[in-house]
């Protein structure tokens, strides 16, 4: 049988955290809970934990700072929940790298269904792995290991990237010279549900410029088509190229 998923809440309000916690336990999670930051870190020291849901407003080191700090050394799971609505703190959690964000007041179910989702896209393991392990994509002397989700630059180094960056970059290159929609982007990302109000994809799409391109402003690899999507160029004229893939 497999071994029940452990999910650490990190939440100051007492009632708001039980009441969460609630939720979980009903579907079979072993939740942990946190009230700040210091207790955060403590019970990832001591916990291998599935998943992090995390409010921003918090004592001491606020809920991005956490987010910050935890994506210097670790890709797990974040959903964060929080009372804050303005569409900038969704924008910067997502760019700092949360892989979901729910408003409050949220839907319990809507809730547990999108952490259910990121667990199961990740747990899920395409065809076999030694096939896995053999498969790399190669665009202008980068490298995209498959089986390590590892992003390796031209030099060598390896580059980070959050699991939402990685996805976004093997759906794009393993379709390189196709026009992707946006629709069709949020479906490879971890957990997401389909919403035309959704920049997910737009706030990837900048920070993995900034990691690969030559010019993130003048971008010849991820080439914006304006109304559809992207499309993933390997040499060439990119605009020639995109114009001709939309067409």
């Amino acid at each position: 049988m497999e071994a029940p998923k452990r999910v650490l809440i990190v939440e100051d309000d007492p009632t708001s955290l039980e009441l969460m916690a609630a939720y979980f336990e009903e579907e079979g999670f072993r939740v942990l809970r946190a009230s700040d930051g210091d207790e955060m870190d403590i019970a990832l020291r001591k916990a291998n934990v599935d998943l992090l849901c995390l409010d921003l407003k918090l004592p001491g080191r606020d809920g991005l700072s956490l987010l910050r700090e935890l994506r210097r050394t670790s890709d797990l799971p974040v959903i964060v929940v929080s009372a804050k609505t303005e569409d900038i703190d969704r924008i910067v959690a997502l760019e700092i790298g949360a892989d979901d964000y729910l408003d409050k007041p949220y839907n319990p179910r809507e809730l547990l269904a999108r952490a259910n989702n990121i667990l199961r896209r990740i747990g899920r393991s395409p065809r076999t792995a030694k096939v896995e392990v053999e498969e790399r994509i190669r665009f202008q002397g980068w490298v995209i290991d498959i089986a390590g989700r590892r992003l390796i630059a031209p030099d060598g180094t390896d580059v980070h990237l959050t699991r939402g960056e990685f996805e976004l970059l093997l759906a794009l290159a393993t379709h390189r010279g196709r026009v992707m929609q946006r629709e069709q982007l949020l479906d490879a990302l971890s957990g997401r549900n389909r919403d035309p109000f959704d920049r997910t994809v737009d706030v990837l799409i900048g920070r993995l410029r900034k990691k690969i391109e030559r010019d993130p402003k003048n971008p010849d690899r991820i080439i914006t088509v304006h109304g559809i999507g992207y499309v993933f160029l390997d040499g060439g004229s990119a605009q020639e190229e995109a114009a001709a893939s939309a067409g």
